[in-house]
Formats: structure tokens, C-alpha cells, sequence
């Protein structure tokens, strides 16, 4: 499997502080199946990670996983704010991008506004970037208008929820509206958007067989991200699958990253 969106790198943003808890994540993510990782580090104001400072931790944890004998591969990457398009050229945008192919990682607002995504994403879209939204399911304001989110799938972008999502970790209000994407055919990718063993684990396979998705976790976790990477046509979907776990109560909308 090919985990497309998790925080591996060590002190660069919110995820693991050290090398020692980086290479703990990668042995939960190789007792996963999982065998290629995205580095996916926020790019925000607050955590203004660089292309350069991408390309320095994931040769450094490439080289401790290869010490180590771990058989995981780390891939660069960005989850690039909509607050930072506009300020990355064409250049910085390309070195953050998935893999070095064609598709940004763009993230979801967690915050109730959001004026004017949309039209950065367009905008995105005619500087030649195709996107990826990370949890558009945390989104409230896709959760409060889900057309947004259909007609931004509709114009050729790509959705990736997190594998967590559809099992109530986020809440029941994101829980709820995850599996609706799943039933609606929106959902492309899910990721494990891990930071840590702990309180963000990964376990891509466990909890998509715990919801009840296990026949989709190839196309998902396999099929898709390797086209997104390589840059090729996405693979026709299998037919959407009906979700097998229940649903849970009200419960908090978000929590942060």
C-alpha cells in the first residue's frame, strides 16, 4: 500500500519531534503493508516548510530507514494551506508536490470560512497544478455545503479522507459525512494523515476493514496513489460500497490537527 498523506518527518512540523519516534511510525506503517510513504509536512504561515527542508528529512529518514532494515520508502511531499498558495511560485509549488509528479496536496480549511477557496483552487488549477484536497470530510464548510465540494470533484480535483474519519475518530458529525462521500463515489484516496503512534496512528487496512471497506483498500491505498504519483490516468472506480458500520451520535465536529 502507498500511504499518501502522513507527517513522518522528524521536527518539522507536528509530527514525530524525533528520529527515534519517526522510525517508530515507519515499523507501525510496515506492520500495515504500507510500503511507500508520503512526507506530507504542513505548509502553512505558521509552519513555513520549504521544498529544500522536505528533500534534507526524507533523504535523512530514507538513510536511517535503510540502517535500520526497514522496508518502507519515503516520498516528498506537502500539505501546502490555501494561505500559501498565492505566495509559492510555480517552482516551489512543483518541488512540494506529491512525489515530484503533477498532483499538490492541497488542505481542506479546518476553520468555519471558507471564502474564496474555491476560486484558489481554480486558480491552482490554470497554473497547470492538479489537486489533491486533503480531508475535505473535517471540512464545516463542505460538511454545510457538500455541492462545494461535488463540483470541485466535477472540475477534475482529487479527494483524500483520512482513514480515521470513517470510524468516528474525528467525531460522529465527520464520521457521518465521510461515509456519505464514500456513498456519493467522491472519495479517491484515503490516507492515515498519521503523526505519531499514538495519538495519530497509521493502520490503513485495520480501520477501513473495521468500517467495513475492506474491498476497496487496492483501489484506495494502492491503485489510485500510484497513478497520482506516476501522473497517469486515475483507474476507474469499483462500485461505491455500502458502509457496514454503524453510525455513531453527534459528537464534536473537529479537532485539530
Amino acid at each position: 500500500m502507498i500511504d499518501l498523506h502522513c507527517h513522518i518527518l522528524p521536527g518539522v512540523d507536528d509530527g514525530p519531534p524525533t528520529l527515534d519516534e519517526t522510525l517508530a511510525l515507519a515499523r507501525a506503517q510496515v506492520a500495515a503493508g504500507v510500503t511507500r510513504v508520503l512526507a506530507t509536512p504542513h505548509v502553512t504561515w505558521d509552519i513555513p516548510t520549504t521544498s529544500g527542508q522536505v528533500a534534507d528529512g526524507v533523504a535523512h529518514v530514507n538513510a536511517a530507514l535503510a540502517e535500520a532494515g526497514l522496508p518502507l520508502e519515503v516520498l516528498p511531499g506537502g500539505e501546502i494551506a490555501v494561505t500559501r498558495v498565492a505566495d509559492l511560485d510555480d517552482a516551489e509549488l512543483r518541488a512540494l508536490s506529491l512525489g515530484g509528479g503533477p498532483w499538490l496536496l492541497v488542505e481542506s480549511p479546518l476553520t468555519p470560512s471558507a471564502a474564496g477557496f474555491d476560486n484558489v483552487l481554480h486558480h491552482l488549477q490554470a497554473r497547470g497544478h492538479r489537486v489533491v484536497l486533503a480531508h475535505p470530510e473535517r471540512c464545516p464548510a463542505f460538511i454545510r455545503e457538500p455541492e462545494r465540494l461535488a463540483a470541485l470533484v466535477h472540475a477534475g480535483m482529487l479527494t483524500s479522507i483520512t482513514a480515521g474519519a470513517l470510524v468516528g475518530r474525528f467525531g460522529g458529525t465527520v464520521e457521518r459525512y465521510a461515509h456519505e462521500l464514500v456513498r456519493d463515489g467522491l472519495v479517491h484516496n484515503v490516507a492515515s494523515d498519521a503523526h505519531d503512534t499514538r495519538r495519530r496512528p497509521p493502520g490503513l487496512r485495520e480501520v477501513l476493514d473495521q468500517a467495513g471497506y475492506g474491498e476497496h483498500v487496492d483501489w484506495w491505498c494502492d491503485e489510485v496513489p500510484a497513478a497520482i504519483l506516476s501522473g497517469e490516468r486515475i483507474p476507474h472506480p469499483p462500485p461505491a460500497p455500502l458502509p457496514q458500520r454503524r453510525r455513531r451520535g453527534l459528537a464534536g465536529l473537529l479537532r485539530r490537527r
